[in-house]
């Protein structure tokens, strides 16, 4: 855990300035991301009905095998883009955006 809040320390950006965008196509809801994230963005839980209504039969088929959860960022706004999410994501599925 020390190394999670050295890293944290070392995060220049404002909170809320750069965002981690899932790419709920890759994400299979194994936490890593929950797990490292200094700052707790990420929330592991079940697909909203409407974004797994939007991916194709093979992603529905993906999410059913791993349990049909992903990676949510309610706390997005807390982000200090150390991006050890980005690199802690086995399915590469986590990227860092500037927020809009």
């Amino acid at each position: 855990m020390s190394a999670v809040l050295a890293s944290s320390a070392n995060c220049k950006q404002a909170p809320g300035v750069i965002v981690p965008v899932v790419n709920l196509k890759r994400c299979e809801g194994k936490a890593d991301c929950a797990v490292v994230c200094p700052e707790n963005v990420f929330v592991i839980r079940q697909i909203d009905t409407a974004d797994y209504a939007r991916l194709g039969p093979l992603n529905k088929l993906k999410l059913r095998v791993h349990g049909m959860k992903v990676a949510y960022t309610p706390n997005e706004d807390a982000c200090r883009a150390c991006g050890l999410c980005v690199t802690a994501c086995p399915e590469r599925a986590i990227t860092l955006a500037r927020r809009t």
